[in-house]
């Protein structure tokens, strides 16, 4: 299985917010954040993942849609994250990332969505 480049970016994306986490303050809000932000950025891949063995035009359609919802609530908790921290330039990136990453899937969902 050959992976294409959005599932590198997506599997990377949810790796370095999982290693990023880690730096942050243990404090009771950012547990609560963090915590919906790891499953939110993991599951916008993994849905990448069962996307590309869909086993029809609607149920790839259906996985990229929510993937691209699971990207859309990883920038919020990253906006968040941003808005209450010292806006490193590591979570700044992490904001224009997952931007590039709703445009990509929201490209995808919007063409395969569409009756043919």
């Amino acid at each position: 299985m050959e992976e294409n480049d959005l599932q590198k970016r997506l599997f990377n994306f949810s790796v370095n917010i999982i290693l990023a986490i880690r730096k942050l303050p243990n404090s009771s809000e950012y547990k609560v954040i963090t915590y919906q932000l790891i499953k939110s950025s993991t599951s916008s891949a993994a849905n990448y993942e069962e996307a590309q063995a869909a086993v029809s035009r609607s149920d790839f359609s259906n996985k990229i849609g929510i993937s691209l919802k699971e990207m859309r609530e990883s920038n919020y908790w990253i906006r968040v994250i941003n808005a209450i921290s010292d806006k490193s330039s590591e979570w700044v990136s992490f904001e224009r990332e997952s931007e590039e990453l709703m445009k990509i899937l929201g490209s995808i969902y919007s063409k395969t969505s569409k009756p043919r």
